[in-house]
């Protein structure tokens, strides 16, 4: 190669868990649902997504999810560029990825053990290993004791507790929480968002939630950013909720 003309590559951030640059998605018709945004989020960091309802923020989450690929930009996600990413690829790349879903999502003809242990065997996890990392993810929830129960006889925070340990047992990198207070009472959701700050802090796990639980918010005093008509309109260190002008 010569001296001139050669692009120089662009260095790897190690330390970047997801990356938004300059992100379109436009579905058929109207509005795009998200609209030029950028955003950067470091591994190990805990971050708020909220915004009323249609301002984006379920596309945001099935953009990194590669359930959606961008119209426009970069989507990265632990290294891997999701809008060139090909479709083989997906499964494995969602093994990096723990979710947590508002209607908890649980296996309800199954007791607590099975549900946990349905993520393990998704990854063909060794029979070995999966006893003692359902164990270990049930007890960091704190519900170690209640293994044999049936989800159905559950309250609705002890539910939400098995879909984070089904979320969190392949100990993946990121944690993406969609509204996971929603069906819950206070007492509850104040608990799950804890037990989320736990899990950050004592497992660097990079966590993303997207709630419209105002007090939660504000409480915690993490990252907030704040989209509105798929623009982020707000990116703040412990930051709050925005109303509505």
């Amino acid at each position: 190669m010569g001296l001139f003309g050669k692009k120089k590559k662009k260095k790897k951030d190690n330390n970047v868990a997801i990356m938004m640059e300059n992100v379109t998605k436009s579905y058929s018709k109207g509005v795009p649902a998200l609209d030029g945004i950028s955003v950067t989020v470091k591994k190990g960091e805990f971050v708020f997504i909220v915004g009323d309802s249609g301002s984006g923020k379920s596309t945001f989450i099935k953009l990194l999810m590669r359930e959606l690929k961008p119209t426009k930009g970069r989507v990265v996600v632990q290294g891997e560029d999701l809008g060139a990413m090909k479709n083989r690829k997906i499964p494995k790349f969602r093994r990096n990825i723990g979710i947590v879903f508002q209607d908890f999502r649980l296996l309800n003809d199954r007791n607590v053990y099975e549900n946990v242990a349905f993520a393990q065997r998704i990854v063909q996890a060794p029979a070995k290993d999966m006893k003692k990392n359902v164990t270990n993810a049930l007890t960091v929830v704190g519900l170690a004791g209640k293994y044999k129960a049936k989800t159905s006889q559950l309250s609705g925070g002890e539910q939400q507790r098995v879909a984070v340990a089904r979320a969190l047992v392949n100990n993946p990198p990121i944690l993406l929480a969609d509204e996971p207070t929603g069906n819950l009472d206070p007492k509850n959701s104040w608990e799950i968002m804890q037990l989320l700050d736990k899990i950050n802090r004592e497992r660097k796990t990079t966590i993303l939630v997207v709630t419209h639980n105002r007090e939660i918010v504000n409480a915690m005093k993490k990252r907030v950013i704040t989209i509105r008509k798929g623009i982020v309109i707000s990116d703040e260190e412990e930051g709050g909720y925005i109303d509505e002008d």
